[in-house]
């Protein structure tokens, strides 16, 4: 494993529980995140978010991730997959994870930071790094319109 670290953070105009309910509830997902959702807000539930409903199991998206640890309302983290087309690292034993922390700014504002870490060494990595780094860029901007 190596130090590289993907790191976002955005400005949203909500108050920190509505922040926290977006990334930690089936109905706050769904607004934001994918077509559908499993999460079980337990250490080791399921954290699973599914963008391709038509395709076969296993190929949906976020398929397997686990929630790894959290601190209502401030921090919520949970292993990542890559996306199927880049079976090399989604097949891979190894799992990258992504934290994301919320710190109220006021009471109608919160800091959302994401970082993805726990990445490999190798093409298809630095691929999958790529992937994210403009991934995570569209899910906070679509994360922000939801909460408007």
């Amino acid at each position: 494993m190596n130090n590289k670290r993907l790191h976002k953070s955005i400005l949203v105009q909500a108050d920190l529980k509505s922040s926290w309910e977006k990334w930690t509830t089936h109905a706050g997902l769904k607004t934001f995140l994918g077509l559908d959702n499993k999460i079980e807000l337990t250490p080791g539930g399921p954290y699973e978010i599914y963008f391709l409903l038509d395709n076969p199991e296993g190929t949906r998206g976020g398929e397997g991730n686990q929630v790894l640890s959290f601190l209502p309302p401030r921090m919520l983290s949970f292993t990542w997959n890559a996306p199927p087309t880049i079976p090399e690292v989604r097949n891979h034993s190894h799992k990258t994870w992504v934290v994301i922390q919320l710190e109220e700014v006021d009471a109608r504002q919160t800091r959302v930071s994401l970082d993805h870490l726990g990445w490999l060494d190798g093409e298809k990595w630095d691929e999958t790094y790529a992937y994210f780094d403009h991934a995570w860029e569209i899910v906070l901007d679509s994360l922000k319109e939801s909460l408007r």
